[in-house]
């Protein structure tokens, strides 16, 4: 007699139980590998050999993992939040303030910081006289 189990897996193709970046795309794509893992795990219990059944150990285990990678995702959201947030405060110090940079041609520049521009991605931008500078490149900061 020759007994088939037949069982979902628990890793896909092509679709990432990991999220990166931030706002509602990390948060529909935690909901959708929240939802799929469920969905995985209930396939594999319905359609598993009554004679072996899954040992209750491994599906506290898949179970603790789905838990897992949700305070991860949820860990990484706010980190990236804070980080973001400690950027708009370090560029808003500068303003009026004098600093420094190396250009595109690599040349030391100095200006004052009129104003200050931010998005919702990447580094806030000052602008120094008739020059938009990301936050990242400014190598030095003194009082005007």
């Amino acid at each position: 007699m020759t007994t088939t189990t037949t069982g979902a897996t628990t890793g896909t193709t092509g679709t990432s139980i990991y999220s990166s970046g931030t706002g509602t795309s990390a948060k529909a794509n935690q909901e959708y590998n929240s939802e799929l893992f469920m969905k995985l795990l209930v396939t594999q219990l319905s359609n598993q050999d009554p004679s072996s059944p899954m040992d209750s150990s491994q599906m506290v285990a898949q179970t603790a993992q789905l838990a897992s990678m949700e305070q991860l995702t949820s860990l990484n959201s706010t980190t990236t939040s804070t980080h973001q947030s400690q950027m708009q405060s370090t560029a808003t110090s500068m303003l009026g303030r004098s600093v420094s940079w190396t250009d595109s041609n690599g040349a030391a520049q100095t200006g004052k910081v009129a104003s200050i521009s931010f998005s919702s991605t990447g580094a806030p931008q000052l602008t120094i006289g008739s020059s938009t500078v990301a936050l990242t490149a400014i190598t030095g900061v003194s009082a005007s």
